[in-house]
């Protein structure tokens, strides 16, 4: 995970401080791509504990379509209570727990202008990596101008792309903001970790996840905790499982996957930003 150490330093080092949104105050740098061959290991930050279980129902989720906070609950995560419940969006939401037409419904059933039918991009792609996997137009989009008004939050990893090339299945993620010390890691995971379910179930090998690093920052009270991480020395990547017999993206539940031989150092505690 020296490609994501990096760019913390590369953000104390050489970032502007400015104010945001949240009003904490952040550092920030503009454009930082970062490469992860899975052939290394899978690339879970080992300079402090990844919550993978966490990360994985949160992805499960997503792939469900879901927007109910409640179902996300039911899998031991809480990462969006925050969002769910706050004042700004309690006003819009539909019902206890709704968070609106965020990632998961905007990747499954993504509203057309012209036709009563859902748009199920994720459907369609694997379809595509099935029938032409060379296809260049195999992507799935979150941001949906005509609806952000309508999701909790808007979406911070917002475009991915898949490209084929002998069998292997790389994915390029495009993310526009990023809160490199808590969010960035778990960004990174959770789209290596669907790289490998995509190529499972199109019968691909997964090879390269590229994250692209649009705003990327670091709030001015995770200093200290950056300071720390960095001063870690890293250990050798996991491996990931996932259950061979699973041939559906829709039918992975969080019993089919699981980390091997990850070693870490202790959790660095921060707090989030809403």
């Amino acid at each position: 995970m020296k490609q994501y150490l990096d760019v913390l330093k590369k953000i104390m080092d050489e970032g502007i401080d400015r104010p945001d949104r949240t009003g904490v105050g952040s550092r920030a740098v503009f454009g930082v791509p970062m490469r992860f061959k899975m052939s290394d290991g899978f690339p879970a930050v080992t300079t402090k504990k990844l919550a993978f279980d966490v990360m994985k129902a949160e992805l499960i989720w997503f792939l469900s379509g879901s927007s109910d906070n409640k179902k996300l609950n039911e899998m031991g995560c809480h990462i969006w209570d925050g969002n769910a419940y706050a004042d700004y969006w309690k006003p819009k939401a539909k019902f206890d727990g709704d968070l609106g037409r965020v990632y998961g419904v905007q990747w499954r059933s993504w509203k057309s202008p012209y036709t009563d039918m859902p748009i199920d991009q994720i459907g369609n792609v694997i379809k595509k990596l099935k029938e032409n996997p060379h296809d260049r137009r195999n992507i799935v989009l979150a941001w949906n101008p005509a609806e952000i008004d309508m999701m909790a939050l808007p979406p911070c990893h917002l475009l991915f792309q898949f490209f084929c090339v002998n069998k292997k299945l790389s994915l390029m993620m495009y993310q526009r903001s990023c809160d490199t010390f808590l969010g960035v890691p778990f960004n990174i995971a959770s789209y290596s970790l669907l790289l490998h379910m995509i190529a499972q179930v199109t019968g691909l090998e997964a090879d390269e996840c590229i994250i692209v690093l649009a705003d990327a920052h670091i709030y001015l009270n995770h200093f200290e905790q950056v300071k720390e991480q960095l001063s870690r020395e890293p250990y050798p990547l996991p491996k990931l499982w996932l259950n061979p017999e699973i041939k559906s993206i829709d039918d992975f539940t969080m019993e089919d996957i699981k980390l091997i031989d990850y070693k870490y150092h202790p959790t660095i505690k921060a707090p989030m930003a809403v």
